[in-house]
């Protein structure tokens, strides 16, 4: 008898054990955890972020608050703002769920038993979805820091929006190695979706990315040498920081393979800084926003700026800041570079597009002490000027090629925009025109 009973024994501990574990996996939330919000009813009152229309839902956490916004008609996304009542205007949205999948009037945003977050139209089509069907999640919350989180039976998260950032950071949020690694620009005020720039986490640091619809790949424009010197190992993860006794704000960053992490101050603010934010710009520039409150009211202040008059970095890097063709100096578009002469300045200004493929049907013309934005951070190939004029020739996307003759080196240009001025005359560039 004794031999019959130890694997009973061990059959009912074993069948206690696996009911237990699918208990938690399959955890449901408490029916007082759930909720459904619908789009619907008087739109605000105040003036938002982009000029938008909008609905708050009563899903909040001083100073953050969920609720959609449109820029145009019937085309909501669902996102996090941070900003005061009291100080209407500045309110400033974080937080995107379904850029460029926009929702309807009378869409809903829920959390049912199962624990998936769901954002749907009113026919039901689903916009976006956290995917945590019967995960353990037990409950949503929105954290003081912004951070919006599921989380299981023992408080650990399933799903956190810190781990999906569209084109801002706030302060202890991140960039990883494996994920998230990059923001993605908007595309304009009214034009809620990706735009073409990027910022992405390396190995050996963060990197600006242009993507334009005739390059073939995205471009680099920037790369944070001056903020980071990585030299053994490689960028784990970097997070948004703000001192909240000597006001600084800058990255944390830790390098995976060396057990060694660092610190960049980025800025100075004079006041508080914790209610902070990191924004990749629709222009492709890097800012920090603070909130600064005063006796009567607040105020957003641009505390850090990348590309800058008054930094190391001039706007002339910036790829779209002179639009579709132009020569910027000194942080200003200076002229417009065209065959016959330089003109004035306009956002009009562009070059000659060609059209054909056969090399008998176009010409380059020259201008000297210019370099193209890519040529800052990419090192280009080293083959002859003629050389690098033969491979644009039989490229037929290629609009110009760029030269640097002190040092042979060669970049292809699939779009032109912003020119830089430079003192080195050996520095020359190409732009193609027809015949």
């Amino acid at each position: 008898m004794a031999s019959l009973s130890l694997p009973k024994t061990s059959f009912l501990l074993a069948l206690l054990f696996f009911s237990s574990f699918t208990i938690i996996v399959h955890a449901i939330v408490p029916q007082n955890e759930t909720f459904k919000f619908e789009n619907s009813g008087e739109l605000g009152p105040f003036i938002v972020e982009y000029g938008a229309d909008y609905r708050m839902i009563s899903i909040f956490n001083s100073p953050f608050q969920v609720g959609f916004y449109n820029t145009t008609p019937n085309a909501f996304t669902l996102a996090l703002r941070v900003g005061l009542q009291r100080s209407e205007q500045l309110f400033r949205w974080v937080w995107e769920a379904n850029r460029g999948n926009p929702v309807g009037e009378n869409a809903t945003f829920s959390l049912g038993t199962d624990g998936n977050l769901v954002l749907a139209d009113a026919d039901g089509r689903i916009a976006w979805q956290t995917n945590t069907s019967n995960k353990g999640v037990v409950a949503f919350r929105l954290l003081p820091n912004g951070n919006m989180v599921l989380l299981d039976a023992q408080g650990k998260f399933v799903w956190q929006s810190f781990d999906h950032p569209t084109d801002t950071l706030l302060v202890d949020q991140y960039l990883r190695a494996k994920g998230p690694s990059k923001l993605v620009s908007r595309l304009s005020e009214k034009e809620n979706v990706d735009g073409p720039y990027s910022l992405i986490l390396e190995p050996k640091g963060l990197a600006l990315y242009y993507k334009s619809k005739n390059s073939p790949r995205p471009i680099l424009y920037w790369f944070s040498s001056d903020w980071f010197s990585i030299q053994q190992g490689s960028l784990e993860n970097v997070t948004v920081t703000s001192d909240s006794e000597s006001f600084e704000i800058g990255f944390d960053y830790f390098v995976a393979n060396s057990s060694t992490s660092g610190n960049r101050i980025i800025g100075r603010p004079v006041n508080n800084s914790t209610i902070t934010y990191l924004r990749l710009g629709i222009d492709g520039n890097i800012k920090f926003h603070t909130y600064f409150l005063d006796v009567r009211d607040g105020v957003w202040q641009v505390t850090y700026t990348l590309f800058d008059r008054d930094s190391d970095e001039s706007e002339c890097q910036l790829p779209e800041r002179c639009g579709k063709f132009g020569l910027c100096d000194d942080n200003q578009c200076v002229a417009c570079p065209l065959e016959n002469g330089l003109f004035g300045w306009s956002n009009n200004c562009t070059s000659k597009t060609v059209t054909s493929c056969k090399a008998n049907e176009f010409h380059y013309y020259k201008l000297e002490a210019v370099e193209h934005y890519m040529s800052k951070y990419t090192t280009g190939d080293r083959v002859s000027e003629t050389n690098c004029g033969i491979k644009c020739t039989k490229d037929c996307k290629c609009v110009g090629y760029f030269y640097h003759r002190d040092n042979s080196r060669c970049w292809i240009a699939y779009d032109l925009q912003t020119l830089t001025r430079v003192t080195n005359s050996s520095h020359v560039g190409y732009i193609k025109v027809p015949n």
